[in-house]
């Protein structure tokens, strides 16, 4: 199942092979030389690899066919640090919206990553949650081990973005839930703060997404031609409400790529207000003299991340087969930021 957990926060590669090519090395493939040279792991690993992007020479993506010339530099990274972990239980609080035997609705808070990994293993959403199952009345919820990979988390959300999510509490509704999404049969809605304003009142975005080849920590928008690995990524949105220099919008998930809301809307020239990594922390609209930069300033003091909150969800119970949807409130940070936009005077 391929998209039984999206929207994953992928920080950073972390290495975990480098070596540089022999003088009198001829040309090769490099899936031929990695196999030849790496302990411990197949051609075909070494394939899937480089179709995710995990195979450079000289710092550049290539693919398993690209031949290797003497002095290349290759090196082999992964998606998490290197580590051995298990998830701890943690007496962090969560905000649980619903519950029953089968599953868990929770609202996330921004600043929480949802799972151990990529230099975070310790704090998470998983520790929270391995704490508060532990500590439950019922015997059901005191046996339920998060570090079953056949429970848990159904789908994720960056760490600095807020909202609900799903945990499924059986092997049977993570596999329902798992399939849900897959056939995307959900409904996920976000709101978010975004630069600039919109001709129109809503309309989709369609781009694949994949890594940047010139920043590995982001993901933008590629022509199937230039990266065939690229993923199908569809958002839908409409304005919420509109203040200068700022739009509230709405997006609904067709697909749940990483990072995709940012991705789409950077792409079609509205960045997430508040969002550094996709360029959103700069000044983009309005005449910057010194009170209007001091205002953004403060504006970005009140909610010092991308504003983006996972606001609706909506399902079919993996065991009643009742549909279910659940909405929430915004954070405080974000509500106060969109509150001093609706008082704010030029």
């Amino acid at each position: 199942m391929k998209e039984d957990i999206e929207d994953i926060e992928q920080e950073e590669l972390w290495e975990r092979w480098r070596c540089e090519v022999d003088k009198g090395q001829t040309p090769v493939r490099v899936d031929k030389y990695l196999t030849e040279h790496m302990s411990g792991t197949s051609r075909n690993r070494i394939q899937n690899a480089a179709e995710a992007g995990n195979v450079l020479v000289n710092g550049k993506a290539v693919s398993s066919n690209h031949k290797v010339k003497p002095l290349d530099v290759i090196q082999v990274l992964l998606d998490h640090e290197p580590h051995d972990y298990s998830i701890q239980p943690e007496d962090i609080p969560i905000d649980v919206v619903y519950e029953d035997d089968d599953i868990l609705v929770v609202n996330k808070p921004a600043g929480l990553v949802v799972h151990p990994g990529h230099g975070n293993y310790e704090h998470t959403l998983l520790n929270a949650l391995a704490y508060y199952f532990s500590h439950q009345p019922s015997a059901v919820s005191r046996e339920i081990d998060m570090n079953n990979p056949n429970i848990g988390l159904v789908h994720r959300i960056d760490k600095d973005t807020s909202g609900l999510l799903l945990i499924a509490k059986t092997p049977e509704a993570k596999t329902n839930l798992g399939m849900q999404f897959f056939d995307h049969t959900t409904e996920r809605t976000y709101n978010a703060l975004v630069w600039g304003t919109f001709a129109e009142e809503e309309g989709t975005i369609i781009g694949a997404l994949a890594r940047d080849n010139r920043d590995r920590t982001i993901y933008k928008v590629w022509d199937l031609e230039d990266n065939p690995n690229a993923k199908e990524a569809i958002t839908h949105w409409r304005v919420l409400e509109r203040f200068p220099y700022v739009t509230l919008v709405e997006c609904r998930l067709e697909t749940g790529r990483t990072h995709q809301i940012r991705v789409h809307m950077k792409h079609i020239g509205h960045p997430l207000f508040s969002d550094e990594k996709y360029g959103g922390t700069e000044i983009l609209k309005g005449v910057p003299t010194q009170k209007y930069k001091q205002y953004i300033q403060n504006c970005f003091a009140i909610c010092p991340r991308q504003v983006l909150h996972a606001k609706t969800l909506g399902f079919t119970h993996p065991r009643t087969g009742e549909r279910m949807f659940f909405d929430s409130e915004w954070p405080k940070d974000m509500s106060a930021l969109i509150d001093k936009w609706r008082t704010y005077q030029a």
